[in-house]
């Protein structure tokens, strides 16, 4: 079973900033409450997080994974999972210069549950997790740019 979706939200500050912020995976806690670990494990030659693995309290479980990222500075965050409880993570944010400081910010999630998780995590519980996993990270990346 997957879960997947999109969101965007317009952030009131210039796109390297909020790149910025995106990009450092190691600080993610202190604005997703929901990843409880984020330990860098590989940086690549421009000292960007490249392997991260996260732990992520799911509600039904806590999860862990070691993402994969890739950067397209200052419009593009990838991350693709390298092993986890998951059976497979991929997202990225995508980032648009709307000018005058200001920035869109598109946050985009496909998660397969993998056939364990999957036969828990029905009905009620997938629109909970999509709404934690997918639809309220804009709104978190721009409560922490802008506070």
């Amino acid at each position: 079973m997957a879960i997947e979706g999109s969101a965007s939200i317009e952030i009131e500050a210039p796109i390297g900033e909020v790149f910025a912020v995106a990009a450092e995976v190691e600080g993610s806690p202190r604005w997703q409450p929901e990843i409880k670990v984020a330990e860098c494990l590989e940086r690549d030659a421009d000292e960007r997080q490249v392997l991260v693995r996260t732990e992520t309290d799911a509600r039904v479980r806590r999860l862990g994974s070691t993402l994969r990222f890739s950067y397209a500075e200052p419009t593009r965050i990838g991350w693709v999972q390298e092993e986890g409880d998951l059976k497979s993570v991929e997202g990225s944010w995508e980032l648009e210069d709307l000018g005058g400081g200001c920035t869109r910010a598109t946050y985009s999630m496909t998660v397969d549950l993998g056939r364990m998780l999957g036969m828990v995590i029905r009905g009620p519980l997938v629109g909970v997790l999509r709404g934690q996993l997918v639809e309220s990270m804009p709104g978190k990346l721009k409560g922490f740019v802008e506070g």
